[in-house]
């Protein structure tokens, strides 16, 4: 068979040549697509919108840095929970200390020496740290009902911080476990 001969081979490449949109014009068409949805996530970023974050979330457990301080610091661990918007949210800390300073069951964390359990009514975030502020109920340290708080957290996993202002005492925490999440 020659070159020039009309064989189903070369047929089907003129036909499909034909039949189907030349491949620089699907190219064009995909960029066009692909603008018309990046377009709005675009003018977004260059409107500063994604500086205002809003979400802040994280649980985990905390060491108190300096436990309850003094010339025989006794540990202080925490469990710590929260999630907010710009709706509100809530705040979840138990400070957990152990009953015994030294020796036996020192290292055992069984005794609940405060809690805050509260709403939080703003937020104030940008990429990397947050401020919650809100009320709360506390018992045992600093014990009371409708008790002002705020709580700076940093975004990340083991590292990360929360620093709890709360019945006049700031508790700088450190995370060892969970994670912090600032959207």
């Amino acid at each position: 068979m020659s070159a020039n001969d009309n064989s189903f081979p070369s047929g089907l490449r003129t036909w499909l040549r034909y039949r189907f949109v030349p491949s620089w014009w699907r190219w064009a068409g995909a960029v066009l697509i692909a603008l018309a949805v990046v377009g709005p996530v675009t003018s977004v970023v260059v409107t500063g919108e994604t500086a205002k974050h809003g979400r802040v979330s994280g649980a985990g457990k905390t060491i108190i840095e300096g436990g309850t301080g003094g010339t025989a610091p006794v540990p202080v661990t925490t469990l710590v929970a929260f999630h907010a918007d710009t709706q509100g949210g809530d705040f979840e800390c138990l400070a957990l200390a152990p009953s015994g300073a030294s020796g036996k069951g020192s290292g055992e964390f069984d005794a609940n020496v405060m809690y805050v359990t509260g709403k939080v009514t703003s937020v104030d975030a940008d990429v990397q740290h947050a401020s919650l502020r809100g009320t709360a109920t506390v018992t045992g340290l600093g014990a009371g009902e409708n008790v002002p708080f705020t709580a700076r957290v940093t975004a990340g996993g083991s590292g990360a911080t929360v620093t709890l202002s709360v019945s006049g005492f700031t508790f700088r925490e450190i995370l060892v476990e969970g994670h912090i999440t600032i959207d």
